[in-house]
């Protein structure tokens, strides 16, 4: 994105002042829908706009209320967290930012929701204060997936039939510089912004710039997505020798 064509800080209202983030909460259990408003909204910077308790709904919700950030349950009856997750996606790009709700650290499900367009996913039993910096994370933009979670997603990729040569977007990874695909390579293999510094002796404000001009070359909504572009072009396994630890 271009320097005239960016838009405003979302976190920022008409009238100049911060406003709170809106969170809507989806989840087929009650419980757990309660237990994340209690703790989202003693932070003066967030508010629960909503709860519902399946895919459909979210979807309606979404639209109605405009929420800034969905915390998805991955599954729920009738539509599921991942099907939600891709018509919002569809429906409004980047302007909401989705967090899968998961049992488990990495189930079966979280390579399918990251396609579709989240931006990460949350443990249910998550911590009161990780839920709160990562619902803050995710807004300001951030993919809430850690590097060893990265890495064992990778290790997911190479056990699953690659694309198609027809389907795969090697010409949009081919579009980067030596040292963009360099960075990706290691975005890809979960390695931060100061270990990516590190290992090519740059500055982590200059692996920022790479990394945010591979993200416009990519049309990559995140980190995690140009993981994914990366892999179903064939970058990843030459990148980590088909799958690291």
């Amino acid at each position: 994105m271009s320097a005239g064509d960016a838009s405003p800080d979302p976190s920022i209202g008409r009238d100049g002042e911060d406003r709170a983030v809106r969170v809507l909460v989806v989840d087929d259990q009650a419980l757990v829908r309660t237990g994340f408003r209690m703790i989202l909204e003693v932070e003066p910077d967030l508010e629960v706009v909503g709860e519902v308790a399946d895919g459909d709904a979210a979807v309606d919700a979404v639209r109605d209320l405009s929420p800034d950030v969905v915390l998805m349950d991955v599954r729920m009856p009738r539509t599921d967290g991942i099907e939600a997750t891709r018509r919002i996606v569809a429906e409004h790009g980047t302007a909401v930012r989705i967090v899968m709700l998961t049992t488990f650290d990495l189930d079966e499900y979280v390579y399918d929701a990251l396609q579709a367009g989240a931006s990460g996913f949350l443990l249910k039993d998550v911590q009161a204060e990780l839920l709160v910096a990562g619902v803050r994370a995710v807004h300001g933009g951030e993919s809430l997936l850690a590097p060893s979670v990265t890495r064992r997603m990778i290790e997911t990729f190479v056990t699953r039939p690659r694309p198609s040569a027809a389907s795969a977007p090697s010409h949009l990874v081919a579009s980067l510089t030596d040292r963009e695909r360099d960075v990706l390579a290691l975005v890809s293999q979960g390695r931060t912004n100061g270990e990516i510094a590190h290992d090519l002796f740059i500055s982590e404000t200059t692996v920022k710039t790479h990394i945010g001009r591979l993200l416009a070359k990519l049309g990559a909504r995140d980190r995690v997505h140009a993981v994914i572009i990366a892999y179903e072009a064939g970058l990843v396994a030459g990148a980590n020798g088909g799958g690291r630890g």
